[in-house]
């Protein structure tokens, strides 16, 4: 159940903000097994002066065009799984809506199962305590 939270300079149109989640959700799909219906994706723009990320870190040139991605999964993912997610992000991304490799930065953030609750009041991913 990821919490995908996607954060970029205002200023792109709709089309261009959904084209991101069409294929994050897409990437998650095929490389973390995601069920279907399984979105809960927020965009958050920010001006120029609220968006201050490093144009060179590590030696990738980013540019204004740069989207911050942060996922936040339940730890049950293997390295090689976020290797592949990462690359097929990546990949998505620089399809549709045209973003270069080097402005998809990517975060994740990994917590335990029953720390989610998707209604109900309810850990529906927790697993029973009595035994």
């Amino acid at each position: 159940m990821p919490l995908t939270r996607v954060s970029l300079r205002r200023g792109k149109p709709a089309a261009y903000r959904q084209a991101i989640l069409d294929g994050l959700y897409a990437a998650m799909r095929e490389t973390f097994t995601v069920p279907e219906d399984d979105y809960f994706m927020l965009v958050t723009e920010h001006d120029a002066a609220d968006f201050w990320c490093s144009p060179t870190y590590l030696g990738v040139a980013r540019s204004d065009d740069l989207v911050v991605i942060q996922l936040t999964v339940s730890n049950t993912r293997s390295s090689a799984q976020k290797k592949a997610l990462y690359r097929r992000i990546t990949e998505k991304l620089t399809a549709s809506p045209g973003l270069r490799p080097e402005d998809v930065f990517i975060n994740l953030v990994e917590t335990l199962p029953e720390n989610w609750s998707m209604g109900h009041g309810l850990a529906q991913y927790a697993k029973d305590d009595a035994a």
